[in-house]
């Protein structure tokens, strides 16, 4: 076989390969392990819980066991202080009042249930030799902060994103040379 009757096979194979390559780049996905399995969840769960009405042992009920569910964080009076601390007392709501006041009757239970999926894609060679990254991520993150003094709620809180959507690109334009500069420079001197 000469060189122009390979040319065409081998061109077909390199264009054949580097299709199919976006599917060689990383992926990530991060779940905060919790009882809710989309937002809505978390976000029903939360709407159940009424200030000076749902106590400690109501939680359960919610699929919520404090001292078994995963990603809860536990804050003393004290940290509760230190979140209000901006604030003037007076512009603070009854339930944090309460909390502040009742020292260390007071706690608080903060969820931060989510699931985060990174995928990166576009050209293979432009990201495998760092000329170029582009990452997509998808998916919800819920937080919700409970404070209660003795085992009654007495304020909740929440913030989140229903729905993320991000695209990032990241572009290096000498590619693989370009986080080395440090390196070159830490040999130089």
């Amino acid at each position: 076989m000469s060189r122009k009757q390979v040319l065409p096979y081998f061109f077909f194979l390199v264009v054949a390969f580097c299709a199919g390559c976006s599917s060689l780049l990383p992926s990530v996905r991060e779940i905060s392990q919790s009882p809710w399995k989309t937002f809505d969840e978390a976000m029903a769960a939360y709407e159940r819980v009424i200030p000076n009405q749902t106590t400690i042992n109501d939680f359960k009920n919610l699929c919520i066991d404090l001292s078994a569910s995963p990603n809860i964080r536990m804050l003393s009076h004290l940290d509760i202080a230190v979140l209000v601390q901006p604030m003037r007392f007076e512009e603070l709501d009854e339930g944090l009042k309460k909390c502040l006041k009742a020292n260390s009757h007071c706690r608080a239970f903060e969820f931060s249930p989510g699931s985060i999926t990174q995928h990166r894609y576009g050209n293979f060679w432009l990201d495998f030799f760092n000329f170029q990254r582009k990452t997509k991520e998808t998916g919800w993150r819920f937080k919700a902060l409970f404070v209660l003094v003795d085992d009654l709620v007495v304020y909740k809180v929440w913030n989140g994103n229903p729905k993320i959507e991000e695209y990032r690109q990241q572009t290096n334009p000498l590619g693989p040379f370009q986080e080395s500069g440090g390196i070159i420079l830490k040999f130089v001197y």
